[in-house]
């Protein structure tokens, strides 16, 4: 019995030690897949106009959301050529009055709310900074260990988010939205996942001639 014990206490300490010896090798893995990966992604948001614009609805409607009710609902979302799309547990029509207030306002000239902290960019620039900075240590220095992993995180999460913003606010966003018009609202039930609705928000933009599909909003 007492031999069954120590065997299940050496359990986590052998998978912590092995975890420690393998996380290097896994980590420069995804560090090299980071550096080409992200870049390509940001270029392909950026030579789309349409994309980007929608982007940026997606983001001063979720602004406008949490201006209005905090982190109630919890939201997420992400831009399509066509529109964009919100997940959440929101009526319907909370969503449509946010999105047109959203709208109106950066027409208006607030483009601050273009730039959202929870962005998928801003994540992205954080495990691209991470990657060059621990890239940088091995080939330089030759620190492959877990010291060089932990020093890569904790300058990317310093300077990940000042320059997701940044990112956010001149590549993979624009505000550049006075052609563009919401045209209509469709609800989804989401099976699976931590959203059980999601809505696709449809737009126009008149000044490029490209449309969604239409939906009476009722």
């Amino acid at each position: 019995m007492f031999t069954f014990l120590i065997f299940l206490l050496l359990i986590p300490v052998f998978l912590f030690f092995v975890s420690v010896i393998l996380l290097p090798f896994h980590f420069t893995a995804y560090s090299i897949f980071n550096i080409f990966t992200v870049p390509r992604e940001l270029i392909r948001i950026f030579s789309n106009k349409n994309l980007r614009i929608n982007h940026a609805l997606e983001h001063a409607t979720i602004n406008v959301m949490e201006e209005e009710y905090g982190q109630f609902y919890n939201l997420d979302g992400y831009a399509r050529e066509d529109g964009f799309v919100i997940r959440g547990n929101v009526p319907p029509r909370l969503i449509r009055f946010a999105a047109e207030i959203g709208l109106d306002r950066l027409k208006k000239g607030e483009c601050n709310l273009v730039v959202h902290r929870r962005c998928g960019t801003t994540v992205a620039i954080v495990n691209f900074i991470s990657s060059i900075i621990f890239l940088i240590f091995l080939f330089r220095f030759g620190m492959f260990n877990l010291v060089g992993i932990i020093i890569a995180l904790i300058l990317a999460s310093l300077a990940g988010p000042i320059l997701g913003g940044i990112v956010q606010r001149f590549l993979t966003t624009s505000c550049d939205v006075q052609g563009m018009e919401i045209i209509g609202i469709e609800e989804r039930a989401v099976l699976f996942g931590p959203f059980p609705r999601e809505y696709i928000i449809y737009t126009r933009n008149l000044d490029y001639g490209k449309s969604g599909r239409f939906y009476e909003y009722k």
